[in-house]
């Protein structure tokens, strides 16, 4: 349970979802984690869980949409660890329901983009000139949606943005490789978290879960388990991926899940 010990982690919204699920999971294999976002007591609470378990974490206020909190978090890591080896880019609007192109306003297209890769193009801006310091470099891992794998009836601008992000992957990978900065994307399917599940409809559960290739939907620790690989030492030569961990949900031709219905491989 040491894979990540002697490590300083940043996780971004970290005070709920899957970015609980990343923090714990860090902190249980020996890295120091800076819990972020703009809930003090949720955040502390997270705290406190990590510590009741022998884990060590510190809360910061952070405001993804603010530069100079985004900044600020990252100036005052460096100023309590003296270093930042991870950065998990998990802090995001998630705007499934943000319409169609016809419907969508100027306004409400430039929030999502602002909040789900203007910021974390500005703490991966904010972070590299640090972890160039480091003797074995970065690990900076960004999360990404699977609505960025193909068109769907809605959540056009979300989409879009995510899909900035699997480009801001490659190209941070691309340009600071060289200096040891490593730069991933993980791409979530379905996840299910103790504070989403009241509002998940059981019908989308059932068009998700008739696509998915395992029994189950995802859960935050499924997502945390890539970024704890990702981040550790043992993801050395792994750069600029983009990875799905959705249940095989990305992996078959579209019409797989009405053919199972018909019990039939083909017409």
């Amino acid at each position: 349970m040491d894979r990540l010990k002697g490590k300083v982690a940043i996780v971004t919204g970290s005070t709920s979802g899957i970015g609980i699920g990343i923090a714990r999971l860090y902190a249980a294999e020996g890295a120091k984690v800076v819990i972020c976002g703009r809930r003090k007591e949720k955040g502390q609470a997270v705290v406190d869980s990590i510590a009741a378990e022998g884990g060590e974490a510190w809360y910061h206020f952070m405001d993804m949409t603010d530069t100079s909190s985004v900044e600020a978090l990252i100036a005052d890591t460096v100023e309590k660890y003296g270093k930042i080896d991870i950065l998990v880019n998990n802090a995001a609007n998630v705007g499934l329901k943000d319409g169609r192109v016809d419907e969508l306003t100027l306004e409400m297209w430039d929030a999502i983009f602002q909040s789900d890769i203007r910021g974390t193009f500005f703490a991966t801006k904010c972070v590299i000139p640090y972890m160039e310091k480091n003797e074995n470099g970065g690990s900076i891992i960004n999360i990404g949606s699977m609505a960025s794998c193909g068109g769907d009836l809605g959540s056009t601008a979300y989409a879009c943005a995510k899909a900035g992000v699997d480009m801001l992957t490659k190209y941070t990978a691309l340009q600071y490789g060289k200096q040891n900065i490593r730069c991933n994307c993980v791409r979530p399917g379905l996840i299910v978290t103790p504070q989403n599940e009241a509002n998940v409809p059981q019908a989308l559960k059932d068009v998700f879960l008739s696509n998915i290739m395992v029994n189950r939907y995802g859960c935050p620790e499924d997502i945390g388990h890539m970024c704890v690989y990702l981040g550790s030492d043992e993801a050395a030569y792994v750069t600029g991926q983009v990875v799905n961990v959705d249940g095989g949900m990305n992996s078959h031709v579209s019409t797989v899940a009405q053919f199972k219905e018909l019990n039939s491989r083909t017409w």
